[in-house]
């Protein structure tokens, strides 16, 4: 069989509704509501719309964290968004947040609600609000935000590059994959080298730098995501492994990935969190994914 011509972009690109893959249900070139729904409010001040992907567990750890260390008003509804089936794009999401991406935070704390989208600035909001996860200043708030940041700039490489092309797209490109894994393991190596110098990432504490990496890059160490460990070679990692498994010990950081989670065993599941007795009593998200053949 004569090997396929080699791609060459047209002039001008136009949306094939046909490619994309596994997601190709909810991947478009533009912005905006597609239907119109209104988002359910419940009686907290912190209102999460989310789902738990990588992204939305660093959130929903964050607030069982805040919890766990007495904050009362850190009380949150957690009300779950389906990406397949588009929930995302409804009005009332779109109007928290414009990217339709999970998660998003409605502070209704104060007299007028305060909207907050993407991981990382809903993880900031919360550490300023609280005075907690987040060194009030100097070596040691540089180095959290530093962090904070690199990860909110490498994920795309993780989950939209490695991710993508390996896990999910309808072809297998040896170029894509090669090219990411390349990156992901470079990552993995700056993660490395830095847990060898301490023990967070910030230094001793532990803090929002930690929560925002350990869904993605603790996850992908432990097989969770991908199930890439053995082609990347994740055991090598040895200072990123044992800040894993450190993290992963912690009670609040248990139930935070609870929280919104649809798939696996149904005893890890809580499909929606609105009363802490929800994780002990809040039976029927188990016996609804009994029944719910999974993927």
């Amino acid at each position: 069989m004569a090997d396929s011509p080699p791609y060459s972009p047209p002039k001008v690109w136009t949306w094939n509704r046909e490619s994309g893959g596994r997601f190709a249900n909810i991947n478009r070139p533009i912005a905006g509501p597609t239907h119109e729904k209104e988002l359910p409010l419940g009686r907290h001040p912190l209102q999460l719309y989310s789902l738990a992907t990588p992204n939305g567990v660093k959130v929903t750890v964050m607030l069982e964290e805040l919890l766990a260390l007495g904050h009362a008003d850190a009380e949150y509804d957690a009300w779950l968004i389906r990406i397949n089936e588009g929930d995302q794009f409804g009005s009332g999401f779109v109007g928290v947040n414009p990217n339709s991406k999970i998660p998003a935070l409605l502070d209704c704390s104060g007299p007028t609600p305060i909207r907050v989208f993407e991981s990382g600035a809903i993880l900031l909001h919360l550490a300023e609000k609280f005075g907690a996860f987040l060194p009030a200043d100097g070596q040691a708030r540089a180095e959290c935000l530093s962090w904070l940041f690199w990860q909110m700039g490498s994920a795309p490489y993780l989950g939209g590059g490695f991710g993508h092309f390996y896990a999910y797209a309808p072809t297998r490109i040896e170029y894509a994959i090669d090219r990411f894994a390349m990156e992901v393991k470079r990552q993995l190596d700056v993660l490395d080298r830095r847990l060898g110098e301490s023990a967070f990432l910030a230094g001793d504490e532990y803090t929002i730098a930690d929560m925002s990496v350990w869904p993605w890059y603790g996850a992908l160490v432990k097989g969770l995501v991908y199930e890439a460990g053995e082609f990347l070679q994740v055991q090598e990692y040895q200072n990123v492994q044992r800040w894993t498994n450190l993290i992963a010990t912690r009670s609040a950081v248990k139930r935070g990935r609870m929280v919104n989670r649809v798939l696996g065993d149904p005893a890890s599941q809580l499909h929606e969190r609105h009363e802490a007795g929800d994780f002990d009593t809040k039976t029927q998200d188990k016996l609804v994914a009994v029944a719910t053949p999974q993927p």
